[in-house]
Order: C-alpha cells, then structure tokens, then sequence
C-alpha cells in the first residue's frame, strides 16, 4: 500500500485529491500537509495531517521519513496572474517547493508528482492541437517555473533514478474550491454568477479558446499516472493532458441551456489576456493516451451541467 504525502493540501487541486486518494489508498496512507493550518481542519477527520512550508526542507523532510512516504504529490505553487504581481515570491515558492520535494525524493527514494501547466508554453508555440514535444518558451514567470520544474524533474530522473511524473494540466474547473488566482479562473466564476445574479463580467475577450478540464478528471488523471507501468513511459515531465476546448462564448451558451435569462458582458484584464493570448488553443495529449491510457470523462456539456447543478445545492443551503 502506498504511503502519500500531498503538500499544498490546501490547494484547488491538492483539497480534492486527499480525498481522492483516501478512498482510493486508505485515510492513514494519505498525509495532508499546508502551510495553512485552517485548510488542514477538514483532512483530519478520517486521516492525518501536518502544518507544512515546502520551503522549510529539514521540516519537510523529517514528515516523509516520519510517515514513511513513499510518494509526494508537490502542488505547491503561485498561478499565473498572481505570479505576474510577484516574480521573485513565485520564484522562490514554486521552484523552492519542488527543490524540496526532488531532494527528499531521491534520498528517501520517493515517486514524486508534481503538476506542469499549459502556461509552459509560449507565443512561439503551435496553437492549435499543440504537440507534445515542441518549442517552450514562455512569457511569464509561472510559465518560466513550470518549463524549469520539467527540465529539472528529468534531470532527477536521468541522474538519480528518481521516478518522476507530471501532466501539464489546461484550466481545471471545480465548484469545491474558490478560483486562487489563475488566467483561466473565469471559467469558475461565471458558474457561480451565473447561479447568483444570471449576470457575469468576463474578463477574456470572445474567442479566446483555451483547453479546460473537470476537477474529476484532473484527479483521475493524477493518481492513473502515478500507477502507471513505467516501462511503457517514454515522457514523463511532462504529459500534455485535456478534455475540452472553449471560448467564453461558448460556455455561456451552454450555460443559457440551463439557465435562459443568463447574459454576460465583458470588461478585459490586460495582463490576464495577454497570458491567455501566449498559451495554446487547444492541446494533442494522444502521448498520455497512448502511454498510460488517459481518457477524460467530462465534456463541456457534462460539466456544464454538473457544475450548475452543484453550486445550485451551496447556493440554496446558503453556502455561496
């Protein structure tokens, strides 16, 4: 049985996948770890948890040796449009934390996931059905962070042998945590306003394609990857991953199926647009299909409707 330790519990990601892989691995083998001691409160009812900074290695490592981890998910890191406010804070955080993470990994013989992003491409990059391994440069410092993670969890791979794994991840899409600060989070927050006032303000301007995905799937494709056979991976940092690709248009047309009245207007975030101008419109992942058999469930008409009709049930229980 697997011993996990997920840092940056607290996370969009990290909150859904303990649960995840409690069910999956059991709640004792799954250990929460934030630097947020108030995100950790709801891990620790079936499982257990520690208050972390993967900044501070001799913590970090004692926790893995303590819990006997054997596999660390690292998703700590500042997103994309909160990064652009602070380079050298998103600097030190994401490549600190997965300095880290890399480090125990190999002298604790540790898997280590850690999540790369389609911001690790660039405006060089092809566009559309944008290949697996093709040119990287990009235009912001979340990106610069993620192309550098790539390279340097390989480097941990082809040096020490340590079994490194990642999907570059488009926008995930949930309704169980708040958006934290991301280029693609208007395709959260428009569910929500859609449920409370039939009116949102999209801050990407119309035909701005981006690749998206449903939490569900996100996690899936997590935990799928960890377990794959090694020897049929010949990528590993990291696997182009998606499930659709919209414009916001096209999601609040989906969304006035359900909801006739709801109208949206437009008010464009400079920085925000031009993140998403530099990133792909849409990914080919048929390397993380053919390699370890990814296959998303949700398509923007399943997860139009089962967004809506969660965050109807917060809003009528007076949650949101």
């Amino acid at each position: 049985m697997k011993r996990i330790l997920i840092v940056g519990a607290g996370g969009q990601i990290g909150s859904e996948l303990v649960d995840y892989t409690r069910k999956i691995y059991g709640g004792n083998n799954v250990i929460a770890a934030d630097l947020d001691e108030s995100k950790l409160t709801k891990f620790q009812i079936d499982g257990p948890s520690e208050k972390l900074d993967a900044l501070d290695g001799e913590k970090y490592h004692e926790i893995v040796k303590r819990y006997k981890i054997d596999t660390i998910y690292n998703l700590v890191a500042l997103l994309s449009a909160t990064g652009e406010k602070n380079p050298t804070l998103a600097w030190k955080i994401n490549m600190g934390a997965l300095e880290n993470s890399l480090e125990i990994a190999r002298q604790e013989n540790c898997a280590v996931f850690t999540p790369s992003s389609i911001g690790a491409f660039g405006p060089n990059t092809p566009a559309d059905n944008t290949p697996q391994d093709t040119i990287m440069q990009p235009t912001t410092i979340y990106g610069v962070c993620k192309v550098s993670g790539e390279l340097l969890s390989n480097y941990y791979y082809y040096r020490f042998g340590i079994d490194t794994r990642s999907v570059r991840f488009p926008g995930i899409i949930s309704y169980a945590t708040p958006p934290g600060g991301g280029t693609t989070d208007y395709a959260v927050e428009i569910f929500y306003e859609a449920v409370k006032n039939k009116h949102y303000t999209c801050y990407l301007k119309p035909g701005t394609f981006l690749d998206m995905m449903y939490m569900p799937d996100a996690l899936k494709a997590c935990v799928e990857l960890m377990e794959a056979d090694p020897s049929k991976l010949i990528h590993r940092n990291s696997f182009n991953v998606t499930a659709m690709s919209f414009d916001p248009e096209m999601l609040a047309d989906e969304i006035r199926k359900h909801i006739p009245e709801f109208k949206m207007d437009y008010n464009i975030d400079p920085i925000k647009q031009k993140i998403a101008d530099s990133w792909p419109n849409s990914l080919d992942d048929s390397c993380a299909r053919n390699e370890w058999g990814w296959n998303p469930q949700y398509n923007l008409a399943a997860m139009t409707m089962d967004m809506l009709e969660k965050i109807e049930e917060k809003y009528n229980k007076g949650l949101i």
